[in-house]
């Protein structure tokens, strides 16, 4: 039986395959897209080079491109739906790449904001992370639950995300900023979690 005052997790932020809108670089938010047929060999390939860790259980977006990516990395468990974890809203700019968009007004507004502005009929970025906070709270606790049911909690946790997720959360609870943990599909981050007595902290992230 683990140790009930070791309140160490490792925890393994994964962000989903690759999809036709990634490879176009297009801003892939609330578009609930599958996988493309590329994203899931790479996800394939990545999986045979141990590229992630083992894990005692799993959480995910509720979005396809994520279930998906979950179900191919962590096939024989069953992933825990955290709804407050699907990507942002990016509003009028859903869905469209740079060479749609330059020409759009709001949209330089935007780039030349360094991209603090809210997405124009879309989320805000304080409203994102603040979703994507209450969404992580929510694991933490039912981490908790399992601790206070079984006596012994997981300390091996994948997530399944979203990039914008991963750099919400931890920008959030680590040392850097949002855009400091840009990840490209299929990467992430293993992180070091302490929850003791309910304050979340991440002490350390390294990318996979």
């Amino acid at each position: 039986m683990r140790n009930r005052t070791e309140n160490q997790i490792t925890l393994a932020f994964i962000r989903h395959g690759e999809t036709p809108a990634n490879a176009q670089r297009r801003y892939l938010g609330k578009t609930d897209e599958s996988l493309s047929e590329c994203g899931i060999a790479l996800l394939a390939s990545y999986k045979e080079q141990n590229r992630y860790p083992q894990a005692d259980c799993l959480f995910v977006s509720p979005m396809k491109r994520c279930v998906e990516t979950a179900r191919i990395l962590y096939p024989t468990l069953r992933p825990v739906v955290i709804p407050e974890w699907e990507e942002t809203d990016f509003g009028r700019f859903e869905y469209k790449n740079y060479e749609e968009l330059k020409d759009d007004g709001y949209y330089q507004q935007w780039i030349d904001s360094g991209g603090t502005l809210d997405f124009p009929g879309g989320e805000g970025r304080a409203a994102f992370i603040a979703r994507c906070k209450k969404g992580f709270e929510r694991m933490c606790g039912l981490l908790r639950e399992a601790e206070e049911k079984n006596a012994e909690r997981p300390v091996r946790v994948s997530a399944v995300v979203h990039g914008g997720t991963i750099m919400a959360i931890l920008s959030a609870y680590g040392e850097k900023g949002y855009f400091d943990y840009q990840t490209s599909n299929g990467g992430g981050y293993l992180c070091s979690l302490d929850i003791r007595e309910k304050k979340v902290r991440i002490k350390e992230a390294a990318e996979l």
